[in-house]
């Protein structure tokens, strides 16, 4: 394969054809269903499949089947399924994963932009869906092209855009089961959703962490008492819910005291946290917008990315029963709800570690308070396996060549499920998850931006890794 060629050919397709069809994308208001309960009537995940199938189609990718694939009552999926060329046996597949869901706008975002508006300065590309994750699908598509322009071969890959990612794929296992004989033997999966540490060099996660997360009601009384009347006499319900946390979590510290959501941190993972360190010094530190004066729990930076790729964390997300200080008066409420989320070391078992919080907060509940617990769920965490030889050669012949910088690896501390579901179903694929999603990129929240060279690099790169993979 020309590799020099595909670098021009990739820049090419971004300037001329991928950004006027992304810009676009931006504008269509597609949040994930979760923020939509009526999704099926807006028509907004309809149109932003379709927005991409017509641009693919116009591709004329030689041999290539598009089909927007339907279960009834869950979200579209939007499925590229593209022979494999060159002479490469179709004896397995890769299959390259994106979504096309959207996080919420949300406010404040800065003068001249909003949340669907594309609008484009200097190097980025500014509007939701941009990063995170509507260019995943061009990427894969364009390297595919690319491939094929230049003496390149690649076996069948299979382009998969979901559109409820953002909504926590909750429709992404049935879609599995309903494609599994389609799909075949996956050998390589090639996601585009993850991050980077910097915009100087690609960056490979090596880990993703799982999730808990649980409702918790403690009550005390039927209805609020004057405080001056019931203090001292009944227990408040936000220092029983406290008493029953402390069990959960060190509160000096935030160490994770329960054993089932903790486990021994692989050595190789450290040292791979110890060389990202090393290559971007302050990149963990910096990932936070710090308020002046505040500090983080460590001054050891390899410490804090090891506590956000791989160490337990609570976070209370949500709470009910505390009225707004203006309505606040002096009574003693009856009960307190809260949100708890757990972020799970990688390995870590969700379904066992949801049991051991849930036994922590019924069993022998201070004062007989009654305890109940509300919704919940449990998401699979994910730790790659080894970088074959073939595909090592690959990211260090695109470091040279496109980055200028050695590729390095990096966990996150967030999840993505699907990646542990498709390393259950296919155990000895290799798996490149990568992605844009630099410093400042704000997936999620206001000021959301691609960085176009760093998006074109990227797809570049995932040519030599289809390439590479194909003759392996």
């Amino acid at each position: 394969m020309d590799r020099a060629a595909v670098t021009k050919t990739v820049d090419q397709a971004w300037n001329d054809s991928v950004l006027p069809s992304l810009s676009e994308l931006v504008r269509i208001p597609a949040v994930s269903p979760a923020f939509d309960a009526d999704w099926a009537n807006s028509g907004h995940l309809d149109a932003v499949i379709e927005h991409v199938r017509a641009w693919i189609d116009d591709r004329g990718i030689e041999g290539a089947n598009v089909e927007v694939v339907r279960l009834p009552e869950r979200t579209p999926l939007l499925l590229v399924d593209v022979p494999g060329n060159a002479g490469a046996e179709d004896d397995d597949t890769v299959l390259l994963y994106g979504h096309l869901d959207k996080q919420p706008p949300v406010g404040g975002w800065s003068e001249g932009l909003d949340a669907w508006t594309p609008v484009i300065r200097g190097d980025k590309l500014y509007g939701r869906g941009a990063a995170d994750d509507g260019y995943s699908g061009y990427a894969a598509v364009t390297a595919i092209e690319a491939v094929r322009a230049h003496g390149g071969a690649h076996r069948r890959c299979v382009v998969l855009l979901e559109t409820g990612e953002e909504s926590g794929s909750p429709d992404l296992p049935a879609y599995l089961e309903h494609l599994s004989e389609r799909l075949g033997r996956v050998s390589l999966v090639v996601c585009l959703d993850s991050g980077a540490g910097d915009y100087e060099r690609m960056w490979l996660t090596n880990s993703l962490r799982g999730m808990v997360s649980v409702e918790v009601t403690v009550k005390v009384l039927d209805s609020g008492l004057h405080s001056g009347i019931a203090s001292g006499i009944v227990p408040s319900s936000f220092r029983v819910m406290r008493q029953l946390l402390d069990r959960i979590e060190d509160p000096a510290t935030g160490g994770i005291l329960l054993p089932e959501l903790n486990v021994d941190i692989p050595a190789n993972r450290i040292a791979e946290a110890r060389a990202a360190v090393e290559a971007v010094p302050g990149m963990v530190r910096g990932s936070v917008p710090w308020p002046d004066g505040m500090r983080p729990v460590s001054e050891d930076e390899v410490e804090l990315a090891l506590n956000n790729f791989w160490r337990p964390t609570l976070s209370v997300i949500g709470g009910e029963g505390l009225p707004e200080p203006a309505d606040a008066g002096n009574v003693l409420r009856p009960s307190t709800t809260l949100v708890l989320s757990f972020r799970l070391p990688p390995t870590a078992d969700p379904e066992a570690a949801l049991a051991a919080v849930e036994r922590e907060l019924t069993e022998d509940v201070p004062y007989g308070a009654e305890v109940t617990i509300g919704s919940s769920e449990a998401g699979l965490g994910w730790n790659a396996p080894d970088v074959a030889p073939w595909l090592e050669t690959a990211m260090d012949q695109a470091g040279d060549e496109v980055f200028g910088a050695q590729w390095r690896t990096m966990g996150l501390g967030g999840s993505i499920p699907f990646m542990g579901l498709l390393q259950r179903a296919y155990p000895d694929a290799q798996f490149v998850v990568t992605g844009a999603l630099g410093p400042d990129s704000n997936a999620h929240v206001p000021d959301e931006s691609l960085d176009l060279p760093f998006a074109a690099k990227i797809t570049s790169a995932i040519a030599y890794i289809l390439d590479a993979h194909a003759r392996r």
